[in-house]
């Protein structure tokens, strides 16, 4: 055949740690049908500071692959809620090859066509909360590309029609295909006329969906005369390929006819006819693709190669039937919130001798990012004191119709499903199926009644069954302990539980690690009273006559307290305004905080400047930090620029008294003894603790330290009051009318009120 490949790539992504299924990056791809082979080429590199990270130490990053939907994963080994099904996915894991770079390879043969999804992580670390900014992060980059190589004109197989096939002897196989309508209850592959040099040496494969693998469902025709490969309930609306195989070895050429069967369940005693005037008759694409390019209702019916049309014999086993399917309501209510309406529901009667079924219809790439969610209540009156026991199979893209009535299976080889049951004493039961495959699920619902031989169907008792099905974002809303987060990548959306206060799980209902309400209320009292630590620096700012920073520390202590008893994971949560706005002013009023008490230490009176300095900087810095805080609230410039500049405005002005007086200032060792190396200490080593130390384990009681160093600093750091001078010192004299007058010097140069300074003395000349 002819082979054509198609690329397709991703844009790089930055990697995290592993928390929640919130925190992986999702990928999302599209294999076209008859694609032979898909091979995902992973690159992933390290990046430092815009470089290389050839000195970031090697993580291992875990790659995840499913068909149809976003795989469900549980790398930290979670419980999942009750009732909840987990489908399986592909695993891989990258290790480092290159110092700053490795590539993995993932080939899938055949792959099922359509949506295609890749979530990767890092593993989880220890939690350590850094300060943005601070240094360089290393940063782990993911870029996924995918190349695909598929088949075109494969030939069609019309049902009830013989095709006649000659394999040269260089041939290996020859694919066919065949579309499967609804309401087909089984397809019958039939291999005629074979003729080689050893019998028939020829291998029979057929699948679903995709073309045939080495453990496909087979049959080998040397063993088997006729060759027929029978397959029971197929999947409905898809392709099913026939591989007709060449066994290893076999020399010369190879004829044979091969002709497909469809057997419609709707009417049991009729095959689907040989040929149909249009392909909506039979539920077909209008263009599905044949060797000659010709759409089904528009191309003659199939012939053999000689010209002449070989119908196959219409035949179809007795017996096989199929119950009519009932249809669902869709009622979207928001994003992943969709309920599904059964017609004069919801309340159904499931009758002894036949099952009630329906059907779900999944949108495609728009239903599988949510949690499908079914729920079967019996009641318990209407068995009219029967043990009977209903029975539900919810199966995918096509109903399971059992021949056998006490059977209380839901699989097959072929086919997988998901059993539910109900009777007198259970008589509720729920199925959570997190990230659905879209598409059409088919719930079969029949009663059987229990005896001492086993289920046997039951005579006369009609069950009564409220069924609800609905689409939800997350499972139970994520609980008290969780957040149910809408997420999106590209044009995919999807929605995952973040778990708070230690708990964990798909649904946060793990509680292996979880927070007691004693350590929670502990957490939220050590953090709230911790920030009492700052009514010393109060009490010292107003003795001081420091009232502005008594103001600005009162403010950081109120807005902390309440911010940090708002901020809580748990239960014990108390917030008297919006969130954002508690954060914004305890930042605000933290940064504050530290930089009117720089500009105090600086002493800003003249002769060092004018008056009004201090009053222009406080007002400059707080319009200053706002807004630097309405930029980047976390950034660390935001807490180090502030300082420095302060800093610096006080370096100046120590550093000009100090020339001017001609000794160090402040002039007393008992100053920087006892108050300035303590305080710069304590801020340091709060500083430290802030920004190499605290994690997520240690944040409530590191935090709470924080707390209280900062505050105990500002008390040590606070100048003391600037007490006015009363001595009285001479001017120059100035006679006048007999008399020397005496004036304040502290007055003339405006250091002190004048209502203080007083004419000293009237001296007689």
């Amino acid at each position: 055949g002819l082979f054509v490949t198609d690329y397709f790539t991703r844009t790089p992504r930055k990697l995290s740690p592993f928390r929640s299924f919130a925190s992986i990056e999702l990928f999302h791809f599209h294999i076209p049908e008859d694609t032979v082979i898909a091979v995902w080429n992973l690159i992933t590199f390290k990046e430092q500071g815009g470089t290389f990270g050839d000195q970031c130490p090697d993580r291992s990053i875990t790659v995840y692959f499913r068909s149809g939907a976003p795989s469900v994963i549980n790398p930290l080994h979670t419980h999942f809620p009750r009732d909840t099904a987990v489908p399986g996915s592909f695993a891989l894991t990258l290790t480092w090859t290159l110092p700053n770079r490795t590539t993995g390879v993932f080939n899938v043969t055949s792959p099922l066509p359509g949506d295609w999804f890749l979530a990767a992580h890092l593993p989880k670390d220890e939690g350590k909360i850094s300060v943005k900014g601070l240094y360089e992060e290393c940063q782990y980059l993911f870029q996924p590309q995918l190349i695909v190589q598929r088949l075109v004109n494969i030939a069609v197989l019309y049902p009830g029609y013989v095709t006649e096939q000659t394999m040269a002897p260089h041939n290996r196989s020859c694919l066919y295909k065949v579309f499967v309508p609804s309401y087909t209850s089984r397809v019958l592959v039939e291999l005629l006329r074979c003729r080689g040099a050893e019998g028939c040496p020829l291998w029979l494969r057929v699948r679903a969906k995709a073309p045939p693998l080495h453990n496909s469902t087979a049959l080998d025709c040397r063993e088997h005369a006729p060759c027929q490969l029978a397959l029971d309930l197929p999947f409905w609306q898809h392709w099913y390929y026939v591989l007709v195989e060449k066994h290893p070895g076999v020399p010369g050429t190879v004829s044979f006819q091969v002709t497909v069967q469809l057997t419609d369940c709707s009417r049991p005693s009729l095959a689907r006819p040989p040929f149909l005037p249009s392909s909506a008759s039979m539920n077909m694409p209008h263009s599905f693709g044949s060797a000659g390019g010709l759409a089904l209702g528009d191309s003659p019916a199939p012939t053999s190669p000689n010209g002449t049309k070989n119908p196959f014999p219409i035949t179809s086993p007795a017996g096989e039937r199929c119950w009519p399917v009932r249809p669902t309501l869709r009622n979207e209510l928001d994003t992943f919130s969709v309920h599904f309406y059964i017609f004069f529901g919801p309340n159904v009667s499931v009758p002894p001798d036949r099952p009630a079924v329906f059907v779900i219809n999944l949108l495609p790439v728009l239903d599988s990012g949510g949690v499908l969610n079914l729920e079967l209540r019996l009641n318990v009156s209407s068995l009219c004191g029967e043990n009977v026991t209903v029975f539900g199979c919810l199966n995918h893209e096509v109903p399971l119709t059992s021949g056998d009535n006490t059977s209380i299976t839901c699989e097959t080889e072929s086919l997988a499903g998901f059993l539910l049951s109900v009777n007198a004493t259970a008589s509720l039961s729920r199925l959570r199926i997190p990230y659905p495959q879209t598409g059409s699920w088919y719930l079969s619902l029949r009663s059987l009644c229990a005896t001492e031989h086993g289920f046997e169907p039951c005579t006369n008792v009609t069950a009564e069954v409220y069924l609800r099905a609905y689409l939800s974002p997350c499972i139970n809303d994520c609980g008290i302990y969780g957040q149910c987060k809408l997420l999106r990548t590209n044009n995919y959306l999807y929605a995952a539980c973040e778990c708070k206060a230690g708990w964990n799980g798909w649904g946060c209902t793990d509680n292996a690690e979880a927070f007691s309400y004693g350590f929670q209320l502990l957490s939220t009292l050590l953090l709230c009273l911790s920030n009492v630590m700052f009514v010393p620096p109060v009490a010292i700012a107003v003795r001081s006559h420091y009232l502005m920073e008594a103001a600005v520390y009162i403010f950081t202590m109120f807005f902390s307290t309440f911010y940090h008893a708002c901020d809580q994971p748990g239960i014990v949560v108390f917030c008297i305004m919006e969130y954002d706005v508690l954060q914004f002013c305890d930042f605000l009023g933290s940064l504050m905080s530290v930089w009117v008490t720089v500009i105090a230490m600086a002493r800003l009176q003249p002769p060092d400047g004018c008056p009004a300095a201090p009053q222009v900087l406080y007002l400059l810095g707080a319009m200053l930090l706002s807004m630097a805080l309405q930029m980047d609230r976390h950034g660390l410039w935001n807490l180090l620029g502030p300082s420095l500049f302060a800093l610096g405005i006080m370096a100046i002005a120590w550093t000009t008294r100090t020339i001017r007086r001609r000794h160090c200032y402040p002039p007393t060792w008992k100053r920087w003894a006892f108050y300035l190396c303590p305080g710069a200490l304590i801020a340091a080593a709060a500083v430290l603790l802030y920004a190499f130390v605290e994690t997520e384990e240690n944040y409530f009681y590191i935090h709470s330290i924080w707390h209280l160093l900062i505050a105990g600093s500002v008390g040590f750091l606070l100048p003391p009051r600037a007490k006015p001078s009363r001595r009285l010192g001479p001017l120059p004299r100035r006679k006048g009318c007999g008399y020397q007058l005496c004036v304040n010097e502290q007055e003339e140069l405006g250091l002190v009120d004048p209502a203080v300074a007083s004419i000293n003395s009237i001296c007689t000349s």
